[in-house]
């Protein structure tokens, strides 16, 4: 019998990591120069990197607006079984199993372990999760009500912020693939460390696996991770001290008055 591999403690091993790699065969579009083929990170996974391998804890993906971050986390999260407006696979919005243009070309590399839970969060249709779980507690015929595993709160009651650290602390139970594409909207920079403290208990102790698209440096910190730039030039492993996120937070709040200064003198 084959031995199997042991997870040391605070350590997770990297042949368990639910998804290895997400793979893309271009072979199977028709026009590769049309929309989101032509993304160059896109093709970047397809002609050169031969995959994009992710981290066993956290892999995180950033880049200017319009490099393809939500693009790519998108496609992962549709084939990963997750609907177009996010929530778990068995909360949907909608019903749109092709909504990803990417899934179509897509492969995810699975590892030996299987997820136990799993959630795909989208900042730009968060409400609409909210919304339909309110539907679903007004439909609610039983004791428990859905509302319990997201805090007991109905979700438009609460604040943005509120609501999407109540789905963090109360519905991600741990032992999850959990896809989250611009978490740090609505969130102050003091909640934005409550989600840091949060993270670090969920893949230590509890062996969850996150994909983040972020411009956050507060977010990107978290030091056992994987960063991923996306750019014109494709996608290429960074370290976060050489990211803009962090080069040109710490360039602003170091020399505020001048930067402000010049600006303003190039606005007027």
């Amino acid at each position: 019998m084959a031995k199997r591999a042991t997870v040391k403690k605070g350590q997770l091993a990297l042949d368990e990591r639910f998804v290895r790699r997400v793979s893309l065969d271009l072979s199977r579009v028709y026009d590769r120069d049309e929309f989101p083929w032509s993304i160059p990170a896109v093709r970047t996974i397809d002609d050169r990197i031969k995959g994009l391998e992710l981290h066993p804890k956290v892999t995180y993906l950033i880049g200017e607006n319009g490099a393809g971050k939500s693009t790519l986390i998108e496609g992962i999260a549709a084939c990963a079984g997750f609907g177009e407006h996010g929530g778990s696979k068995f909360l949907r919005t909608t019903d749109a199993p092709d909504w990803s243009p990417l899934s179509a070309a897509m492969t995810l590399i699975r590892g030996v372990r299987r997820e136990r839970d799993g959630f795909f969060l989208r900042a730009e249709s968060f409400y609409n999760v909210g919304s339909r779980i309110e539907e679903l507690a007004k439909e609610e015929r039983s004791e428990r009500s859905i509302l319990d595993s997201y805090g007991g709160t109905l979700p438009h009651s609460q604040s943005h912020g509120e609501w999407f650290l109540s789905v963090v602390t109360n519905r991600l139970t741990g032992g999850g693939l959990y896809i989250l594409d611009e978490p740090e909207a609505g969130l102050s920079p003091t909640r934005q460390f409550a989600f840091l403290s949060w993270l670090r208990p969920q893949v230590e102790q509890k062996g969850s696996q996150l994909i983040i698209a972020t411009h956050s440096p507060i977010l990107l910190a978290y030091p056992d991770a994987t960063i991923y730039e996306l750019s014109e030039r494709g996608i290429a492993k960074v370290a976060y001290e050489d990211t803009d996120h962090f080069q040109i937070t710490r360039q602003f709040l170091n020399n505020r008055e001048p930067l402000l200064r010049e600006l303003f003198s190039d606005a007027e």
